[in-house]
């Protein structure tokens, strides 16, 4: 990636993505003691919960995770980092909430337990499985929806 996209990209989530970065860049001072290395423009930080999120610049990813999967959830996660270049300050509105209560709330763990839907299935999980095999070349073969 040129000089000139990095820029781009650490500029445009500093101003357009600020709700997420900001967010982001709090959880990324209270890890500090935490791995961090750089993905791809964004700073991945492993961190000891069984959930990964991506917040602006931020990617936290469970330290749980190995091998391909580990990378696969990175690419995913990168999505995210994508689609908050793309919806900047209303990504938490579209992405981040509707997303959170997909993953968290009960109701829709039961139900995707029961009906065996893939958590990939839903709209910003599949949309940020695109992103991420689009702008990394990479194929997710273990995480598809």
């Amino acid at each position: 990636m040129s000089i000139l996209k990095k820029t781009g990209y650490v500029l445009v989530q500093c101003t357009w993505g600020i709700i997420q970065t900001l967010i982001g860049a709090v959880i990324f001072l209270l890890l500090a003691g935490h791995e961090h290395r750089v993905y791809r423009c964004c700073i991945v930080t492993g961190w000891g919960r069984s959930d990964s999120v991506s917040l602006g610049l931020f990617v936290f990813l469970s330290e749980s995770l190995e091998g391909r999967y580990r990378e696969e959830v990175l690419i995913h996660e990168y999505g995210h980092t994508i689609q908050s270049l793309m919806l900047g300050v209303i990504y938490p509105f579209v992405i981040s909430i509707p997303s959170a209560v997909w993953c968290l709330f009960p109701y829709f763990i039961k139900r995707r337990e029961r009906t065996g839907i893939s958590y990939y299935s839903f709209y910003p999980e599949r949309w940020a499985n695109r992103l991420g095999r689009k702008v990394t070349g990479e194929h997710l073969s273990m995480i598809e929806s």
